[in-house]
């Protein structure tokens, strides 16, 4: 059984920084791409950035310079540092990994995190 578990959200002011983690557990053979998404009140999950297993990464317009997305393959831990945050980064955050099992069928498949809030105050 594999799990994802995050944790780091919390209430900050606009222009401070938080961390997010988000760590992968269970019979885990390979962690493989993994994401960042957040989703508003009212609004549509959105994928805010994501790594490749190699470490490439990429993000949505409205956080580049602001957001680093990384990992660390040996603890399968994907982290994400949020500075200069406004209140429009408002939202419950979501990990989202691409696994591949050591047992199961199929043994690659998606995991979702079960979120953490982010309050930007103004």
């Amino acid at each position: 059984q594999v799990q994802l578990v995050e944790s780091g959200g919390g209430l900050v002011q606009a222009g401070g920084s938080l961390r997010l983690s988000c760590a992968a557990s269970g019979s885990i053979f390979r962690v493989n791409g993994m994401n960042w998404f957040r989703q508003a009140p009212g609004k549509q999950r959105e994928l805010v950035a994501l790594i490749t297993s190699g470490g490439n990464t990429n993000y949505r317009d409205s956080v580049k310079g602001r957001f680093t997305i990384s990992r660390d393959n040996a603890k399968n831990t994907m982290y994400l540092q949020m500075n200069s945050l406004k209140p429009e980064d408002t939202a419950a955050y979501y990990c989202n990994a691409q696994i591949t099992a050591t047992t199961g069928f199929p043994r690659t498949r998606d995991y979702w995190g079960q979120g953490t809030q982010v309050t930007v105050s103004s």
